[in-house]
């Protein structure tokens, strides 16, 4: 894995997405299976004049906290985690799991009074980074347990990784920018809509966008990227959804969503697997039931479905929801301790409309 791909993955995160400057104090996390990746990101930090500190995560003791801990224990928020999203000025958060279902045998219950305790910590990470004050960007470094989810072999997946991240480009940064402004066509058509309407196989939906503003997602902080999202006006969205592809969160993997909203509230939801998992989590707070994210994926190097929501969340021709908690810098107002994505594939038999305008037919952008 110590090869060019991985130095050019270090050097775009860092100087484009991250655009690391002199003084600043930037995390990297991981784990230790991603100690080339962390390695490459630290030097260049370094080198940027910056500083540069690395929390590892050895694998197999977030589980073995969710199980054993007390409800004191499960709540407290220690001093380190509060760092991240209270005073660092920039976060490079590399996804490296070597083990994708470890929290399967974690209760919901567990999971969700985990995630509670730490509602402020949340909403505090998405204001600073809506106001500026911190950079953050969510890469991956392939492992083992990533190519088996998406049914590759390792080297496989690294190609499909790399090349998602237009890393083979001569100058992957200049191919972002030429990709950014294709989305910024699209932001720039959006800016005045009011209304949606989406129309697919076992979906239909209606929802407001008036007032909110559609941002821009060119790898300044997923990376790979490729998408453009909003957050819905919160009691607008009416109709019913089916989610295309299965969603792994909390190391459960639910299968075949469905979700129906009246006044911009989740009423009904199934899924043929994993159900019991979606209501709990559906009960998470107050904002769990309604959406902060409304997004189109656009990147056409992702094609198949990978089970890696940072990937597939992606896949050109697809929209995807969250529930939970929204981006304030959308405008969203939704607040939660859950930001569940689902994506929902628009590629066949499809259309999307805003005021009555057609803006995407089959999977292909046509404004």
């Amino acid at each position: 894995m110590a090869d060019a791909r991985i130095e050019a993955l270090a050097e775009t995160v860092v100087a484009y997405s991250l655009d690391v400057q002199p003084g600043q104090l930037v995390a990297i996390t991981g784990e230790p299976v991603a100690e080339p990746l962390i390695r490459a990101a630290y030097l260049r930090v370094l080198a940027r004049g910056a500083h540069p500190m690395v929390l590892l995560a050895p694998p197999g003791l977030r589980p073995a906290f969710l199980r054993l801990a007390s409800d004191e224990q499960l709540q407290y928020v220690s001093p380190v985690e509060r760092l991240v999203p209270e005073q660092v000025d920039a976060v490079l958060s590399i996804l490296s799991e070597t083990n994708t279902r470890d929290l399967a045998g974690v209760s919901a219950e567990r999971q969700q009074t985990f995630r509670r305790a730490r509602t402020d910590l949340q909403q505090r990470y998405l204001e600073r980074a809506a106001q500026g004050q911190l950079a953050w960007c969510l890469t991956l470094f392939p492992t083992e347990a990533y190519a088996q989810d998406a049914e590759m072999s390792l080297e496989e997946y690294e190609e499909f990784v790399f090349g998602a991240g237009l890393l083979g480009a001569a100058d992957p940064a200049d191919a972002w920018r030429t990709q950014s402004a294709d989305q910024q066509r699209m932001v720039d058509w959006l800016a005045d809509k009011r209304d949606a309407y989406v129309l697919g196989p076992d979906t239909e939906l209606h929802l407001s966008v008036a007032g909110r503003t559609f941002i821009n997602a060119d790898g300044r902080h997923n990376f790979p990227d490729g998408e453009i999202f909003t957050g819905p006006v919160e009691d607008s969205v009416e109709g019913h959804v089916r989610f295309s592809f299965p969603s792994t969160v909390g190391g459960r993997k639910v299968e075949d969503v469905q979700l129906w909203f009246e006044g911009g509230r989740v009423v009904r939801a199934t899924a043929a697997a994993g159900e019991d998992f979606l209501l709990a989590a559906l009960d998470t707070d107050q904002g769990a039931r309604r959406l902060g994210e409304f997004a189109f994926g656009t990147n056409r190097g992702i094609t198949r479905y990978t089970g890696n929501t940072l990937f597939d969340e992606k896949i050109g021709g697809t929209m995807h929801l969250a529930i939970g908690a929204g981006y304030p810098q959308t405008g969203a107002r939704n607040q939660s301790a859950l930001h569940w994505d689902m994506v929902c594939d628009l590629r066949r038999q499809s259309e999307v409309r805003f005021d009555g305008q057609l803006f995407m037919e089959n999977g292909r952008i046509v404004i």
